[in-house]
């Protein structure tokens, strides 16, 4: 008996569209869970506007109740994995991805006011002139007040309180 002849006529699997190999039917259900795992993270608004049924959002509701790091979201999280095999994937996928591009634009600008604080309080008059150029309807007087107060504190290692008020002040100019 020779190896092929464990294969019946018609078994061909090379020629077969619809058969998917073990590894990656295994692969896919991972990535689902992966994706189903995210949803009890997302803030409530968030959760609102991603496409799912009913008992899929039941069932994220559920998760984002339990305490993290127990047996209970375990489980939790592989139901979510189960209930995602029924769910338009690519649709909860690209809520999920814009969701996302948003928090790491947010995450930019955050990142580029902390580094106008810095340069504000390290640096001299160029470097507010900089800032200006870029908000020409700051309160200069104000701005150069917080920007001395930090300086001081930094000089005499004081807690950081007017820097953190130069970064709210900032930031609010900003917008954000």
């Amino acid at each position: 008996m020779s190896q092929n002849d464990d294969f019946l006529p018609g078994d061909d699997h090379e020629f077969d569209e619809e058969w998917v190999s073990k590894t990656r039917r295994k692969r896919e259900m991972e990535e689902l869970q992966a994706l189903g795992a995210q949803l009890p993270e997302l803030n409530k608004d968030q959760l609102a506007k991603v496409p799912m049924s009913d008992i899929l959002r039941a069932a994220v509701e559920e998760a984002r109740r339990l305490p993290p790091r127990c047996e209970a979201i375990r489980r939790q999280l592989q139901y979510i994995g189960r209930l995602m095999r029924s769910e338009d994937a690519d649709a909860i996928q690209t809520a999920v991805d814009r969701f996302e591009a948003g928090k790491q634009a947010h995450l930019q600008v955050f990142h580029k006011l902390e580094r106008w604080r810095d340069r504000l309080i390290l640096g001299d008059n160029t470097d507010l002139e900089a800032y200006l150029t870029e908000d020409s309807d700051a309160d200069i007087q104000y701005l150069r007040q917080l920007i001395r107060n930090a300086k001081k504190e930094a000089s005499l290692e004081k807690p950081p309180a007017s820097a953190k008020k130069l970064f709210k002040y900032l930031r609010d100019r900003a917008g954000v």
